[in-house]
Parts: C-alpha cells; sequence; structure tokens
C-alpha cells in the first residue's frame, strides 16, 4: 500500500458544535438504514442483528439476506455516496449531500425498490427526543462532508483498539458494533449469568440486559456530555463500582448516568492515545468484573 503524501490525520478534532447539526441528519439515516437490516436479519440475542460495522469506507450493515440473494448497504465517508449492492451485480448509489432526512427517505425506499427489495419499516426513530417520522422530516438537512469523514476515521481507530480489548476476553463477547439507535461504537462482556428482570423495562431493554455485562464504547456525545467521549459501564451495577479506581487519570463517574467517561479529546491529547484507551477499557472492566464477583479466571485469556 502506497503512503498518501498528506495522510489525515489520525485522531481528529471533532467538536460537537461544529457538526451536531450533521450529526442530527446522519444520526436519521443511518437508523433508516439500520431499519432496513433490522427488518430482515434473523434475530439474533441482545439485538446483535441490528447494528452496522466499520468499513474501509464508512459504515456497512454486512450482507443482508433476501429472496435467496443477499445485499449490502454501505455508507461512504470518503466519496460521500451510499452505496446498495446486490450479490447478482446490481447496485444503486445515492450521494451523500445536504439534504432532509424526507428526500433520503424517499429515494433510498425507491432505489430498493428498483432492485426489487420490498420492505417495509417502522419510520419512526428510535432513542431520540421528539422524534419525527423519517418520511416527513424536513427539520434535519444538514451534511457537512469533512466532518462526517473525520468521524467515520476516529471510528476507524477506536474499533482496531476495541478489537484488541476484545481479543483478551474468551468468555461471551459481542462483535465490535455500532447501534444506529444510540449511534455509538460499542463492545461487551459477559459474565455467563443471568442479571435480575428489570422491572417496568421495555421489551429492547429488557432482551440488551438480560444478562450480567461490561460494556464500552465511543459516543459523538450530548445532553450532559457536550463532547465525544469513551463510556464504560456495568449492567448491573455492583456495589462500590462508582468509587472504583480506574484510568487514566482524567477518567470520571457521572452519578446520574452511571457510567465511566474519559473525554475523547484526552485521548488523542496523550502520548499513546491506544496505551490511554486500553487502560480505560481495562480498568473499568477490572472493576467491574471484581465487584461483580465475575469468573475472571475462566472468562480471560491468560496473558502471553
Amino acid at each position: 500500500m502506497n503512503a498518501r503524501s498528506n495522510p489525515p490525520e489520525l485522531w481528529p478534532e471533532l467538536p460537537l458544535d461544529a457538526w451536531k447539526d450533521t450529526y442530527s441528519t446522519l444520526h436519521m439515516w443511518t437508523q433508516i438504514v439500520g431499519k432496513i437490516r433490522l427488518a430482515l436479519s434473523p434475530r439474533i440475542n441482545h439485538w446483535w442483528e441490528v447494528p452496522l460495522y466499520v468499513s474501509s469506507l464508512g459504515l456497512t450493515t454486512s450482507p443482508i439476506p433476501y429472496g435467496g440473494e443477499i445485499f449490502e448497504i454501505q455508507f461512504d465517508f470518503i466519496h460521500h455516496k451510499l452505496l446498495i449492492r446486490t450479490s447478482e451485480g446490481a447496485e444503486r448509489v445515492i450521494a451523500l449531500a445536504p439534504r432532509s432526512v424526507a428526500d433520503f427517505y424517499q429515494e433510498f425506499m425507491q432505489c430498493l425498490d428498483s432492485l426489487d427489495i420490498h420492505v417495509k419499516i417502522w419510520k419512526m426513530p428510535c432513542e431520540v427526543p421528539n422524534p419525527i417520522p423519517f418520511d416527513r422530516d424536513t427539520e434535519h438537512a444538514s451534511y457537512d462532508p469533512e466532518y462526517a469523514n473525520r468521524f467515520w476515521r476516529i471510528l476507524v481507530c477506536v474499533d482496531e483498539i476495541f478489537k484488541e480489548f476484545r481479543s483478551r476476553f474468551i468468555g461471551k463477547s459481542s462483535p465490535v458494533h455500532f447501534f444506529w439507535g444510540s449511534f455509538d461504537l460499542a463492545v461487551t462482556r459477559f459474565s455467563g449469568r443471568r442479571a435480575p428482570a428489570r422491572e417496568g423495562a421495555d421489551s429492547i431493554t429488557r432482551e440488551a440486559y438480560s444478562h450480567e455485562v461490561i460494556s464500552a464504547g465511543f459516543w459523538p456525545g450530548s445532553g450532559d456530555i457536550q463532547s465525544p467521549a469513551f463510556y464504560a459501564y456495568a449492567a448491573p451495577e455492583p456495589a462500590g463500582f462508582a468509587e472504583a479506581h480506574v484510568g487514566p487519570t482524567k477518567t470520571f463517574y457521572h452519578p446520574q448516568m452511571h457510567e465511566f467517561f474519559l473525554m475523547y479529546d484526552d485521548v488523542r491529547r496523550a502520548s499513546s492515545p491506544k496505551t490511554a484507551l486500553l487502560e480505560f477499557l481495562q480498568s473499568t472492566y477490572d472493576a467491574g468484573a471484581s465487584l461483580g464477583n465475575w469468573n475472571r479466571e475462566e472468562l480471560e485469556r491468560p496473558a502471553a
């Protein structure tokens, strides 16, 4: 592979204020695409049939079964296109540019129909305040290619490190995957034990947290966290988790969200972002697994 004369910054800046409108629009676009995968894929525990995955171009559904064939939908954040490709060799391309969610939804569904892929989805967005049905959303209509590309390049870096962290665990673990509902890249480890039932929880939450987990991820931020950040939590949370000693030193616990956070800017400015992120992932897991009495000897790969 030839090195480019001006390679992009590996850990670029991603200030929330600079791209929040693009973020909001892209969030809806990924939900539309993700709901196609949800509608057509066999159900897997903890909703693992739902997420997207980091690819060499952007984010992909991975192959989706349909009528004895497969097709794949991919966001290309280098050339700023949405690609729909089938195993029969057909292809449709949609430009990623400033346009409303309603306009994107209409063209996207028309492209699927033209490929003889006929599927209905629930048109109401998930996990967002004040949702607007996709086919009526003219409010979100921004797309800044620079920031879409920056976001993806961060995901590329994080995906590699999350996968290295995941490889240290030999118990049940999720893939490293991108949840379009919450718009975060996540990886989850399981103790192997059932979790206590969550009284009053909806069906999505009940399935997601049916077993004991320690989860970590990367998120662009919103609400109380107004910058991109890494998070980690244990569910159910064991006693003493909030007071556990974890690293790096700028890691903090949010008592309302019941999660540890390490801000992305603190990672990218570290002398070794990879070392800083792995310390966060490992130390928060160590705290949750030890306090939660996980059978660590059986679940963890011995150190080489």
